[in-house]
């Protein structure tokens, strides 16, 4: 059995194995990392031979860290991604180019129905009738869009929303409140098979899925990086954040939010929760906590797209692809069924 795993912002990790009587056999380590001294990895080898197939990542990057010397040294990877490698082999986990990925980016549509779309595509993929798809985000109006768990009037000022031409909607994934300004983030999703994240933690299938734009971005000169659980940051703020959502049928949806521009004030008047986490970290302006594309940048918000883009078909070998009309058929009942009712925004009062 083999088993691969990338490490978000560091090197390659590869094991090679077999399975006797339940037990892992014949264990082999290997990647383009760096570790100190060499006999650690016999030390890691050892310390997997034997174990029964049914432990756990974190049981197995904890029998790894007992066994390395004192004094060892891991660069590029962890006693955590061992054990992540592992269980990918051992479910047979398939990697990004494994799939045969489409790339959408079409027609701006309302922010329900973009969320509507996320819930109808990562169904579709789950059920094996739409191919692995990035999708990237047009919307026509401006909207707060709260999690799936969060209190409407705890995070949402209505009048503030109100005065600055918000709409506000409630997404099917967990995590917090994105200000959408029309023209001001850029926002994907992924529908992904739950295969793709076979033998991660929640936590790792994070930063595994945002490892392409990171790269992305990194090609534009930010030194962009990944901050458990779910931010992209730069060394001078945070850049954006992720959320995921798994469905029943091995759907996974996966979105991130980037800043491509800001308006602090606008943020304050509109999102409760800005004031309690400025207040919180003792910051007195709201830009000051994120730290935009085009600041970062002076692109225009579509180069950058198109550098997203580019990457991800370059990472995947994705094609063009399109939403089917019965796709959006689907997506607009669902607008009108779930997410443009009262009972649906105000499932959190």
């Amino acid at each position: 059995m083999h088993g691969e795993y990338k490490v978000p912002g560091g090197k390659l990790v590869v094991v090679d194995l077999e399975v006797e009587n339940g037990l892992i056999r014949n264990f082999r380590l290997a990647g383009d990392f760096f570790l100190e001294p060499d006999t650690a990895l016999e030390a890691i080898n050892a310390a997997i031979e034997g174990l029964p197939v049914e432990t756990d990542a974190s049981g197995i990057s904890a029998a790894v860290r007992a066994a390395l010397p004192e004094g060892a040294q891991l660069l590029g990877f962890s006693p955590e991604a061992v054990g992540t490698a592992v269980r990918r082999a051992l479910v047979t986990a398939p990697g990004w180019r494994d799939f045969d990925w489409e790339i959408v980016h079409e027609k701006a549509v309302s922010p329900r129905m973009n969320l509507a779309l996320d819930e109808v595509l990562t169904a579709r993929v789950g059920e094996g009738r739409r191919r692995p798809t990035l999708r990237i985000w047009e919307w026509d109006q401006s909207a707060v869009v709260i999690g799936s768990f969060q209190s409407y009037r705890n995070e949402v000022d209505p009048e503030g929303a109100a005065k600055h031409g918000f709409d506000v909607v409630r997404r099917i994934s967990g995590g917090g409140a994105m200000l959408m300004a029309a023209g001001q983030i850029i926002t994907y999703s992924l529908y992904v098979p739950a295969s793709l994240v076979a033998g991660m933690t929640f936590a790792d299938s994070y930063a595994f899925l945002d490892d392409w734009v990171l790269q992305a971005l990194r090609s534009l000169g930010i030194d962009a990086v990944y901050q458990p659980l779910n931010d992209i940051a730069s060394p001078t703020g945070k850049i954006g954040g992720a959320a995921q959502k798994r469905l029943a049928n091995g759907g996974v949806l996966h979105h991130a939010t980037l800043s491509y521009d800001i308006d602090g004030q606008v943020m304050t008047e509109v999102l409760r929760i800005g004031r309690e986490k400025l207040s919180d970290k003792g910051t007195t302006s709201a830009a000051k906590r994120v730290d935009p594309l085009r600041t970062q940048t002076g692109m225009a918000r579509s180069e950058i797209i198109d550098q997203f883009i580019a990457t991800f078909r370059a990472l995947t070998d994705a094609e063009d692809g399109a939403i089917t009309a019965d796709e959006y058929a689907d997506a607009e009942a669902l607008v009108e069924s779930k997410f443009s009712t009262e009972a649906w925004l105000h499932r959190v009062p």
